[in-house]
């Protein structure tokens, strides 16, 4: 199943086309969304909110048509900015409350789940101070916890981990790990750490200059017909390289005396044509070691 369809979809700001005839289907589960500065990322998650009117194309959340039907979408959506957006001088559990019934839920029953939503998200001793007064990591949490008040169905995460130290941040991705998949709730993670994605996301999204150009499962994106292979000399020798590639073998990146390489699967015996190479162009092999295709590997590929 799929919690949001998007065909053909337009967005122009003025003479600026930030999203440009995209077409996505978005499954059920945790999906990151990632791309470069300026790729219609904040453009595509504000238009899926009903905030902005396409130019062009369609598309629907939840079932909802996202030109004609913002407001319930909106109620029925959790959003996590990636601004703050506490009340000075509102406590805690009073501006959780408020956006529960921002969202249509009774004061009363969103006063209950407040509490019980900033306990879940580690603030529950906190509850009662001023947002102001909270640390970064204490108003990340908030954040969160005002997007899970009204139990939405779908939650987007814009920059989640945000100014968080290491100890905050893993405390956030667990989180967000149990939201998804714990709780039983959708999530869009936007974010441009791609260890977070790896770590809470089933798949992503990659979009670069308004358009989808990589989408699919960390594993089946991972996966590849090419065997790899990290190559590390004692110093770089160009012609190494080169024979290699002459062989058929693929160059994937080169920093200093590192290589990794992509093989053909039908090459055969790797090593001895990798010690093979190096005996006959006077290369010193220091390391050789089978590489596994990253997610940093599927972004880089897909914005080059």
């Amino acid at each position: 199943m799929s919690i949001a369809r998007i065909a053909n979809l337009t967005v122009r700001y003025g003479s600026k086309t930030a999203v440009n005839d995209l077409t996505v289907e978005i499954p059920d589960g945790c999906t990151g969304l990632l791309g470069p500065n300026g790729a219609g990322k904040t453009t595509l998650l504000k238009t899926l909110l009903g905030f902005l009117i396409p130019t062009e194309g369609s598309g629907e959340v939840l079932g909802m048509n996202i030109a004609t039907q913002g407001l319930a979408i909106r109620q029925r959506i959790g959003l996590m900015p990636e601004m703050d957006c506490h009340i000075p001088g509102m406590n805690a559990v009073t501006f959780v409350a408020l956006s529960g019934e921002l969202c249509g839920m009774p004061s009363k029953n969103a006063m209950s789940r407040a509490h019980e939503v900033l306990e879940y998200c580690g603030l529950g001793e906190a509850r009662y101070r001023n947002a102001e007064t909270y640390s970064t990591g204490m108003k990340q949490r908030l954040k969160l916890a005002q997007a899970l008040v009204h139990g939405p169905k779908l939650v987007f995460l814009d920059e989640p981990t945000n100014g968080l130290d290491p100890a905050g941040r893993d405390e956030m991705l667990a989180l967000i790990r149990d939201i998804s998949h714990g709780k039983g709730v959708n999530v869009i993670v936007s974010s441009h750490l791609l260890p977070d994605i790896e770590r809470t996301c089933d798949g992503v999204i990659v979009m670069r200059s308004g358009r989808v150009v990589q989408q699919g499962t960390i594993t089946e994106l991972r996966s590849t017909t090419e065997v790899q292979v990290d190559v590390e000399l004692r110093e770089p020798v160009p012609a190494f390289a080169q024979r290699l590639s002459d062989m058929g073998a693929r160059p994937i990146r080169e920093q200093g005396s590192s290589y990794r390489f992509a093989f053909p699967a039908t090459l055969g015996n790797l090593g001895q044509a990798v010690f093979i190479t190096a005996k006959e162009t006077g290369a010193q092999v220091r390391g050789f070691r089978p590489a596994q295709r990253s997610l940093e590997d599927i972004f880089m590929e897909a914005i080059e």
